[in-house]
């Protein structure tokens, strides 16, 4: 350590290069810097999602999902496979361990597919869901255009159909924005999905005795082309090509399906109706209650740069308006960007005012401008060595990485470098008749350094060590928080490479030459209220034990009274509301009353746009039923709010009104990203998910209730609610196998008549670049009517047309609207989310209501959500602080080589805990991750001042003094030090627990924890340490006589 310090001094000019080295690094490195809200915390997963149109949930569980998932099972790394089974999708989702690169796991799951495709029916492929993750939804338009058509009105060039819309949206705007870096997917959600329908008449068929396999037959074997290899002609090479594709709805009717022996022929036109109509769906979207709209989803790349993603998204649209078709426009109702603009302004804000605080601070009680300007510069430096290695290790500047850097705790070591050397300086240049030179002052600036460097660095390393239990945990908690330990780590290492080169050499080259010649006024205040009270302590040391024990005793009372939660709730901006209906809603029930509800929520002046998404996407990564609804409120900022002054209250307005308008539905409150993020990495939408796992649909949906009946009545359970396993009404069409030979019908025939009520795909129709679906469907008037469909015509190749009805039964049975599966076995969930108390609480009553719910055998309960996040989280710090702690002892052993030092600075803990918990029950938070990283930031400062006093103490000692007489010199000496340092660390903070803007919720518990911790510990560094220094070591006092002699002036002590 010395010869660098010497080395910086001797060669001034190397150290300015080396900082402007790292200046343009750190500033490449800033403006590189992935930039986003909050720390992407979602798992590493791979979702496989596999359409199969025709199938329930049953069938799709049977012959769908269980293959994928068993091709899933025994893969390396893999911690998680659970599914979801609707209607006419499966949907599993793989998780693996978090250090497994994406793209690995992504290709490991495509091997397995391969495996499980020859398992799966005929036809039937699953898909990977695209590369994004909880935070991938960026930013959400609207296709919108001036006029649109009525319903049931005719579409004219005047107005725009959902259908119309849909098609600019797939088939220009996605495939542009899908051009933009780091864009994944564009995901199409509403309108009509266009197709080429051949719409059959049953009584034609029958009519003409034509069935529907031969009408099948007629439209896949009249819509392909053909390549009949080349020709030579002429030295030239002729490619010869047979084209037969359908070129539009003229030539479906015009297409032969058979001639009779009389030489008529039979067309398609003659047994059907050719039109254009919209593909079975199954999710729709509305807006501000004036129906149905087309929307579009951009999903961008895991680790991508949202704030950069945004800009640029936002710049394509730009760009591509003026080429929409007249009257569309694209209307942008989610912009992430804005929330990461807030967030990050917020961040700034903190950083700047926390800043401007700490270096106010060193004004006042360095008494040196220049002194407080080089303590500031090594801010700026470490916070540019910090972005160099978060752009080395790709972590994003977020609320949660950059938002914990307190400047206080980052200028320590530089602060107690500076104080040294101004008073050495000061003492050095007494009596001079001239300004030192440079090489003088690089002397004492080298003594006065490495007087303090090695104490400093003992503190330094203890607030390093500190940090290393968060580097500990994994999971959400761990995603969450260690990129924030990781960034506090880089700029501590950057600080302490400033305190060791251009803090001295700026010392010596600006402070020689007036240094100080008399303490500012506010030390002169505190050296002269300091010592008559330290005096009165040190004299009834008793007093203080029984004090400090009792302070003690009541902040573990408060304490374990506080309750807890995972995180503070970010507020986003926007609101995101679940509804739910009955599971046999049809879809245009489902739209109808998601406008009826917006329509309600629109009353309340502080919303912005409501849009509801009913059902699924077009790329299921959400795989809902049409009984479900997920709605985004946008709200004005808070200042304009009319109703209600906070969240909370606004939440709990909406809720009652809504209640009361539409008191069929159900409702539960979340936000966009919260509600994504908690889906995605366990499946879940809510605070609390009581998982059951079992084999029996029937049981699980009986235990279920009584859970959810018994979580009711637990005090702050709100938006309670299960999955809804049964009342999905399905029509059950049996083929008779006995009935059916006697006509010559297969059951092939059987179903294909029945694939044609849903829509029968024959192949599709190009309109240039473009393609589209053809199909076979029953008319809407018939496929509506149960006894129609009974008379729907079958038959087999050249035998007579029977109806359905003669052959299959047909019935309408109650089935499962859903089948959700985990670690291979079924599973149902009770979600519910809690407002007005803390998680801890809550979850503990709730366990206590629940346990009377008596299981049957072979089924199993477990608790998640957040609540499993919070335990994990609890579990690893329960293991990996005291490990810390103890690491921590054996530094401060290491540094004063004896038990008793170490345990007198070791009393700075539980003593800096006290006022960290008091002012959190004050301010009436909840303990918090965000508090648990507070204490434990609060812990390395604490620790750092008694090393500081209790170093100088020791020095004192070696020098003659008694222990009582030592005591009270140092901690006299080491006051503007200790006050400085803990002084600094608090307003570093200040401005983040006073802050109400956007991500403080996040940082304020943080924040709180460190001043009411700094409170305490210098209270307890000033004045118990001094006097139970003295009660401890009284033994060892020689005697009065160094009492009675006169007290050294602080600077000749230091």
């Amino acid at each position: 350590m010395k010869r660098i310090v010497e080395f910086c001094l001797k060669w001034r000019v190397l150290v300015v290069a080396f900082v402007i080295l790292v200046g343009v690094l750190g500033a490449r490195s800033a403006l590189n810097l992935p930039i986003d809200a909050v720390p992407d915390i979602t798992n590493v997963q791979v979702q496989i999602l596999t359409k199969v149109p025709a199938l329930g949930p049953v069938d799709i569980e049977r012959t769908v999902t269980f293959p994928v998932e068993s091709s899933m099972s025994g893969m390396p790394g893999v911690t998680e496979i659970r599914s979801v089974s609707r209607f006419g999708l499966s949907a599993v989702t793989v998780v693996f361990e978090e250090d497994t690169d994406l793209l690995r796991a992504r290709q490991l799951v495509s091997e397995r597919l391969t495996q499980a495709r020859e398992r799966l029916p005929p036809g039937v492929t699953p898909d990977l869901g695209p590369m994004s993750s909880g935070l991938g939804e960026i930013l959400q338009f609207e296709v919108r255009a001036e006029t649109m058509c009525a319903p049931g009105e005719p579409d004219t060039d005047a107005c725009y159909t959902p259908m119309e819309l849909r098609v600019v949206l797939d088939w220009f705007v996605a495939y542009e924005v899908r051009g933009v870096r780091g864009v994944v997917e564009v995901n199409s959600f509403g309108g009509e999905l266009k197709t080429y329908e051949v719409e059959v008449l049953p009584d034609r068929l029958r009519a003409l005795n034509v069935s529907l396999s031969e009408l099948f037959v007629a439209l896949e074997r009249n819509n392909a082309t053909a390549g009949g290899g080349y020709l030579v002609r002429a030295g030239e090479q002729l490619l010869v090509r047979g084209e037969g594709r359908i070129q539009g709805l003229d030539e479906i009717g015009d297409v032969l399906i058979e001639t009779r022996e009389d030489g008529v022929p039979v067309r398609v036109r003659d047994v059907a109706r050719v039109h254009f109509a919209p593909l079975i769906r199954q999710g729709a979207v509305t807006r501000d209650g004036r129906g149905e709209v087309v929307t579009g989803i951009v999903m961008m790349l895991v680790g991508a740069n949202g704030r950069e993603v945004v800009e640029n998204v936002k710049a394509r649209i730009a760009e591509i308006e003026p080429s929409l078709p007249p009257g569309v426009r694209l209307d942008v109702f989610y912009d992430r960007g804005t929330l990461v603009n807030r967030t990050i302004k917020t961040v700034a804000t903190n950083l700047a005012e926390g800043a401007l605080f700490v270096i106010a601070v060193l004004f006042l009680l360095l008494g040196s401008v220049r002194g407080g300007l080089i303590v500031a510069a090594a801010i700026p430096f470490a916070m540019l060595v910090a972005f160099i290695g978060m752009k080395a290790l790709g972590l994003s500047g977020n609320l949660m990485s950059l938002g914990a850097i307190d400047f206080g705790i980052v200028v320590d070591g530089s602060i107690i470098v500076v104080e040294n050397a101004v008073v050495h300086l000061a003492a050095a240049a007494r009596g001079r008749g001239r300004p030192m030179t440079y090489s003088e002052a690089a002397d004492v600036v080298l003594g006065a350094t490495l007087d303090v460097r090695r104490a400093a660095l003992f503190g330094e390393a203890i607030i390093v060590l500190v940090y290393v239990p968060i580097l500990t945990l994994a999971g959400v908690e761990g995603k969450m928080f260690k990129p924030m330990a990781i960034t506090v780590l880089f700029a501590l290492g950057g600080a302490f490479i400033a305190s060791l080169t251009f803090v001295p050499v700026l010392v010596a080259s600006f402070l020689r030459q007036r240094p100080e010649e008399k303490e500012p006024l506010i030390v002169r205040m505190l050296h002269k209220v300091y010592p008559p009270v330290l005096g009165w302590t040190m004299g009834a040391p008793r007093v203080i034990i029984v004090l400090c024990l009792g302070f003690l005793g009541v902040a573990g009372w408060i304490g374990s009274r506080m309750g807890a939660e995972f995180v503070p709730r970010l507020d986003e901006g926007a609101l995101a509301i679940q509804v739910l209906r009955l599971p046999s809603v049809s879809l245009e029930e489902s739209v109808l009353g998601a406008t009826r509800f917006e329509k309600v929520l629109r009353e309340f002046p502080e919303v912005v746009t409501v849009v509801s998404k009913t059902g699924r996407a077009e790329i299921a990564t959400d795989p809902m039923g049409v009984e479900l609804s997920d709605a985004i409120i946008i709200l004005k900022p808070p200042e304009e709010w009319v109703t209600t002054s906070s969240r909370e209250e606004l939440v709990e307005a909406m809720s009652k009104r809504l209640g009361e308008a539409l008191p069929d539905m159900g409702f539960s409150f979340s936000q966009p990203i919260e509600l994504r993020m908690s889906e995605l990495i366990s499946g879940t939408r809510s605070d609390v998910a009581i998982t059951i796992f079992g084999d029996d649909l029937g049981t699980l949906e009986r235990v279920s209730m009584e859970i959810q009946n018994a979580v009711r009545a637990v005090p702050g359970a709100t938006d309670v609610r299960g999955e809804q396993l049964a009342g999905l009404p399905t029509l059950e069409v049996t083929v008779d196998r006995a009935a059916a030979s006697r006509y010559g019908v297969s059951v092939g025939d059987a179903l294909d008549a029945i694939d044609a009520i849903g829509g029968r795909g024959v192949g599709e129709v190009y309109e240039g670049e473009r393609r589209f679906r053809l199909q076979v469907r029953v008319p809407a008037a018939l496929r509506d009517d149960i006894e129609q469909i009974r008379i729907l015509p079958v038959s087999g190749p050249g035998a007579q047309l029977v109806p359905l009805g003669q052959i299959a039964s047909l019935q309408i049975v109650d089935s499962p609207a859903s089948v959700s599966r985990q670690a291979v076995r079924r599973r149902t969930n009770v979600e519910v989310n809690v407002r007005g108390r803390d998680l801890a609480s809550f979850v503990s009553d709730a366990q206590a209501s629940v346990a009377a719910v008596e299981l049957p055998a072979g089924y199993v309960l477990r608790w998640g959500g957040q609540f499993e996040n919070l335990t994990a989280a609890t579990q690893r710090l329960a293991v990996a602080v005291p490990l810390a702690l103890g690491l921590i002892f054996v530094i401060l052993y290491m540094a004063f080589q004896e038990i008793k030092p170490a345990l007198l600075i070791y009393l700075n803990v539980p003593f800096a805990a006290v006022g960290g918990v008091l002012l959190l029950w004050a301010r009436g938070m909840p303990f918090s991750i965000s508090a648990a990283i507070g204490f434990i930031a609060l812990f390395g400062i604490a620790v750092l001042n008694g090393v500081v006093l209790l170093t100088t103490v020791k020095k004192l000692r070696a020098q003659g003094l008694g222990p009582r007489d030592a005591a009270r010199e140092g901690a006299e000496g080491r006051l503007r030090a200790v006050v400085m340092t803990a002084t600094v660390a608090a307003l570093g903070f200040l401005p983040m627990a006073l802050s109400g803007s956007a991500g403080a919720e996040v940082q304020r518990p943080l924040a709180t924890v460190v001043i009411g911790g700094l409170v305490s510990a210098t209270f307890l560094t000033l004045f118990v340490l001094p006097t139970i220094y003295a009660f401890v070591y009284r033994k060892e006092e020689p005697g009065l006589k160094h009492a009675e002699e006169p007290r050294p002036q602080p600077e000749e002590t230091t």
